[in-house]
């Protein structure tokens, strides 16, 4: 894992898009040398080339980042693959057609790019075989030894389980630290009178995991763990494992003094302003795109059923302060007759049918942008919630308050990482993700979520 600004990015997906870039930018070069192959020169109006081939890196990785060929988690094999590259491949050359169309500058002549397309798919279709076939063999995971066989031993256990392929980390073992119940595979168990950094030798360790619970009564060998760090073999806790490897902080995991002596968890003046000023940035292109597609969606809300069309409903926001968020409205104007707030559910029969299309393709969060001008938003943060569960699940989810020490947001880390909540557990998962943004929060993962997003928006995930 390389951390860019707090954000860990896995090692294996930096060099893809590093491979992918090049792939790209140098697809415009052969593309062009390829058309002009006879005339045995570029014409001069085509010069420099570095621009026009930049332009085209930057729009296309843009735009498969968007589609999710770099969510290492996607799952759906090599037909959810050929979809997601014709669907960023298609996209690209509609935008490059509209960009030659409105900068004039950027065009090398149709026969020119439609060749240099070409390389380009064909390129990324071979660079995508070699990293699912590296993904196979696991080249560049890290080789991890578990301190303990308990149940957080077999969080770690599950989690790499899940994750498959996706994962960083390739545990060679578990070492028992004195407990008698195991909770891992029992073929996995490492049985040795070897002293620890012998071990770590001899299995080619680079990280050591500590999954022991109890540190208490010499039951952990601070010295054989000191000597292991002193030959350079890193040394993990366990809540910092979960952050890195799965984007989130385990509840199970973390206590107040990891959180307090932790990297991380920082506000102040100069990262609200940038905030800040990227939000209104982002917001106001928003608003400037999306006006015609909210007032078609004001009209049809309109024409469905009969009530308002914004839906004005308090939430928490920065402070524990309540603020009225404002949305399209998606379910029948009586959907809570009763007065008693309920979460939403799958296929819910309170959703209209125009409210059911707003909420799948997210338009339903457009007027949002408007809270966001206000300042009770933010464009990138955690989701508001309501008073009444916002006061249920602080009594009932421990650090819940922490999500509220920064704005909440159109969109979020937990929005994009894990599906829609209709529940105090889906609550407490999403919370691990917030956690995460709150600790880790800067402009690069607030970009990462934006890309994100739009790949929610465009396979439709989480939606309710």
């Amino acid at each position: 894992m390389i951390r860019f600004f707090r954000h860990y990015v896995p090692l294996n997906l930096l060099l893809l898009v590093m491979l992918e870039a090049l792939i790209l930018c140098g697809a415009m070069y052969l593309g062009v040398s390829a058309r002009f192959l006879d005339s045995h020169a570029i014409p001069d109006d085509l010069n420099p080339l570095l621009p026009k081939a930049t332009t085209f890196t930057l729009v296309m990785l843009g735009l498969m980042t968007a589609s999710g060929l770099y969510d290492l988690e996607s799952r759906g094999g090599i037909r959810a693959l050929l979809q997601r590259l014709g669907l960023s491949f298609g996209l690209g050359l509609v935008t490059m057609s509209l960009l030659f169309y409105f900068f004039p500058a950027l065009l090398v002549g149709r026969g020119a790019f439609l060749l240099a397309f070409g390389l380009a798919l064909f390129g990324i279709l071979v660079s995508r075989a070699l990293f699912i076939r590296w993904a196979r063999v696991g080249v560049l995971k890290k080789r991890a030894l578990v301190l303990g066989t308990g149940s957080r031993a077999a969080h770690i256990e599950a989690l790499l389980a899940r994750r498959g392929p996706a994962s960083n980390t390739q545990v060679v073992g578990y070492l028992p630290m004195g407990g008698s119940h195991h909770f891992v595979d029992h073929a996995r168990i490492l049985d040795t009178q070897e002293s620890l950094s012998e071990l770590a030798t001899r299995l080619q360790v680079s990280e050591i995991i500590l999954a022991v619970r109890d540190r208490r009564g010499g039951g952990m060998p601070v010295q054989s763990l000191l000597e292991c760090k002193l030959r350079g073999i890193n040394i993990l806790e366990l809540s910092s494992f979960f952050e890195r490897e799965n984007g989130h902080l385990q509840l199970d995991s973390m206590n107040a003094s990891w959180m307090i002596l932790a990297e991380g968890f920082t506000q102040g003046m100069l990262r609200d302003t940038v905030k800040r000023l990227f939000d209104l940035l982002v917001s106001a292109a928003m608003l400037a795109v999306t006006l015609p597609i909210m007032a078609l969606a004001t009209l049809l809300i309109k024409l469905e059923s009969p009530g308002p069309v914004l839906y004005r409903q308090e939430r928490v926001g920065q402070g524990g302060r309540s603020f009225t968020i404002l949305k399209f409205r998606s379910m029948c104007a009586d959907a809570e007759k009763d007065g008693k707030p309920r979460w939403a559910g799958q296929n819910d029969s309170r959703v209209t049918l125009v409210g059911r299309f707003i909420r799948r393709t997210r338009i339903d969060e457009l007027p949002q942008i408007f809270n966001v001008f206000f300042g009770e938003m933010s464009f990138v943060g955690p989701r508001p919630e309501r008073p009444y569960f916002v006061q249920d699940l602080t009594q009932k989810i421990p650090y819940y308050g922490v999500r509220h020490t920064v704005k909440p947001g159109i969109t979020g880390w937990a929005q994009v990482r894990y599906p829609y909540g209709a529940s105090d557990e889906d609550a407490m998962h999403k919370l691990q993700y917030d956690l995460y943004y709150v600790k880790n929060h800067s402009l690069f993962l607030d970009l990462m979520i934006l890309f994100q997003t739009a790949q929610v928006v465009l396979w439709g995930k989480g939606v309710r």
